[in-house]
């Protein structure tokens, strides 16, 4: 393998070369292959660092002829940094022999393919003709959630959003109106967010701010916040009314939206409905009545990065971009 070069890929170029619609259908293939037993995905490796207020996260994998890793972190105060809350690094090699065939951005490859599981979550899920999205928070999760569902969902009429800072809220309707060709406004609170066909939650809360009286039957919620033990933005006695789908059961009860709950007695292992994987792969069953309220629960798995890290490569390989020979 000497002389071998090993592509280094900056996020200017993983966003030049990644598409949400390519994004979706590797996503939702991966959750089907998942599902089928036919990925290999350790547990996520956490090193949280409370004194300086975030935490990294190793996350390894192996699926459809890619192996390779994810290093991200997670650091909610990194805006007086002027950095993303969330950075990522994917190491991506060849399974055969280890050789890393990529060193590229993860952030965006992040932020798409988390975007992504919540539009596959909404095709599976959601009433059929939904047309109100509520969005509680606004950053950079927020926007791949909307381009997603968008991409998946062609009945949008309405899209409200709220967030805390009034800035970010104005900001995301004025930038995402123009992108996506949608009616956008802003709320200024989560009752009237809530108060839709598509709830999606993108905070970093470790309280609730969605409350069971503040979301109506039939309701689809998107709950992607929750990333880390601790973390929870509905109330518990929404998350016992939901038909809870989630993307891991190991993963999601140690640090998904449903972690709180099952520490609290609220909820059991026995009231997670199934995977996400399970319903795309027609395993079990989606929505099954118009009144039912289903939730996702995302807490990002490692074999949506290298689905999405394969494109990358795969494109890159026929363009200009960086490399060196590790051996050399």
């Amino acid at each position: 393998m000497k002389g071998n070069k090993t592509l280094l890929i900056s996020r200017h170029e993983v966003q030049e070369l990644l598409t949400m619609s390519e994004v979706l259908k590797a996503v939702e293939n991966a959750f089907i292959l998942k599902a089928q037993g036919k990925a290999i995905m350790p547990a996520k490796i956490y090193l949280t660092l409370k004194e300086f207020g975030g935490d990294f996260r190793a996350m390894p994998a192996y699926i459809d002829g890619s192996a390779g890793m994810k290093w991200v972190s997670v650091y909610p105060n990194n805006a007086k940094y002027g950095l993303p809350s969330v950075m990522a690094t994917i190491l991506y090699c060849d399974p055969h022999n280890a050789y890393p065939l990529a060193i590229m951005d993860g952030t965006y490859i992040t932020n798409m393919r988390t975007g992504a599981a919540g539009g596959v979550a909404v095709k599976h899920l959601a009433r059929k003709g939904s047309s109100v999205i509520g969005m509680v928070g606004a950053g950079e999760q927020a926007i791949t959630q909307l381009m997603a569902i968008k991409e998946v969902l062609p009945s949008i009429k309405e899209v409200k959003v709220f967030s805390r800072p009034e800035e970010s809220r104005t900001r995301f309707t004025n930038e995402m109106s123009q992108k996506l060709n949608l009616n956008i406004r802003p709320v200024d609170n989560v009752e009237a967010a809530a108060d839709a066909d598509i709830i999606v939650t993108t905070t970093f809360a470790t309280v609730p701010v969605v409350f069971k009286r503040h979301v109506k039957p039939g309701t689809h919620i998107n709950a992607i916040g929750a990333d880390a033990e601790g973390k929870q933005e509905l109330e518990g006695a929404l998350t016992q009314a939901c038909k809870i789908i989630v993307d891991d059961i190991e993963q999601a009860s140690h640090s998904g939206e449903i972690n709180v709950p099952l520490h609290k007695g609220e909820i059991e292992q026995s009231d997670i409905y199934g995977t996400l994987g399970e319903v795309a792969a027609k395993i079990k069953k989606g929505r099954e009545n118009d009144r039912e309220i289903t939730m996702f629960d995302s807490t990002g798995l490692a074999i949506q990065d290298l689905v999405c890290a394969k494109i990358v490569y795969e494109k890159a390989k026929g363009k200009k971009v960086a490399s060196f020979d590790l051996l050399s």
